[in-house]
């Protein structure tokens, strides 16, 4: 399940998310959404880089029964702006960089490894019927 905290004015459709993340976890995830402002302190508090980001990740170090996998936030300013530069739609782009969160929260690490990261990424585009991601796009 998804637990959605949005903090935008955009109305964001869990069900197809609900979807992605079925096939990957049955683990809890925690979504948070929203603007540039709010991702850019996690981003410097957390990772130390002064600057807005496109989605950041945040997996929980322990498992526990019933604990969550971890946390996602997602800038919608950066969803807005790739939908339109790329031509397809806000859920599409968004669904994008769920999928590259949820994946982070899984291990994936596409800075180190060895593709493993874009490869799964873009299985998981292809299942869902999803445009091409910024990972495979730069690829």
């Amino acid at each position: 399940m998804i637990d959605l905290e949005n903090n935008t004015q955009f109305e964001i459709d869990i069900s197809s998310l609900e979807k992605i993340a079925q096939t990957l976890t049955k683990k809890d995830i925690e979504l948070l959404v929203v603007k540039n402002d709010e991702i850019q302190v996690l981003n410097k508090e957390h990772r130390k880089i002064d600057k807005a980001t496109d989605v950041l990740s945040f997996p929980l170090d322990y498992d526990f029964v019933n604990m969550p996998l971890g946390s996602i936030v997602i800038s919608t300013d950066f969803v807005e702006e790739k939908s339109k530069e790329y031509g397809h739609s806000f859920n599409e782009e968004f669904s994008l960089l769920f999928i590259h969160g949820i994946l982070h929260l899984l291990g994936y690490d596409h800075e180190v490894d060895d593709g493993e990261h874009r490869a799964k990424e873009e299985e998981l585009i292809k299942k869902f019927n999803l445009p091409d991601s910024l990972i495979v796009r730069n690829s």
